[in-house]
């Protein structure tokens, strides 16, 4: 159990979405607020925190990204790094960047944590050219 911050327009089905993957049993490490990281990303990630909103804008851009908008929401960051190349992020999830060994709590296409969030609308960054596995996020536009 644990605490979350997403927009309004999504909280029941955010709901919905872990009420199924905690009756299958999903293994996620801990859901904190970003206050409680001081809301540094790093901080959170580092500690295999899964949390949605953190008021932060898209890297080299002013747009607000979709965790300032809290639509969209990271699970198991150690486990499920986001790469870019050779850079593993966070770094101490870099044992985890090789999707070809599977470990608990990486997710995977088709497994119960992807399914939940898919089935809903939702995309992964899992599919990106740089693989942000841990990243899920909903267009309401």
């Amino acid at each position: 159990m644990g605490e979350m911050i997403v927009d309004k327009r999504i909280a029941a089905e955010v709901i919905d979405i872990f009420k199924e993957v905690f009756e299958k049993k999903y293994p996620i490490d801990k859901i904190k607020l970003i206050d409680e990281y001081r809301a540094v990303d790093t901080l959170s990630m580092s500690n295999n925190n899964s949390s949605s909103f953190c008021y932060r804008t898209i890297a080299n851009t002013n747009k607000i990204s979709n965790h300032g908008k809290g639509l969209a929401i990271d699970i198991n960051p150690l486990q499920n790094p986001h790469v870019i190349g050779d850079t593993v992020s966070p770094k101490e999830g870099s044992s985890f960047a090789d999707r070809s060994v599977m470990q608990m709590g990486m997710i995977v296409e088709g497994d119960d944590l992807y399914n939940a969030f898919i089935k809903r609308g939702w995309s992964w960054g899992g599919h990106w050219k740089n693989p942000d596995y841990q990243h899920f996020e909903k267009n309401l536009d």
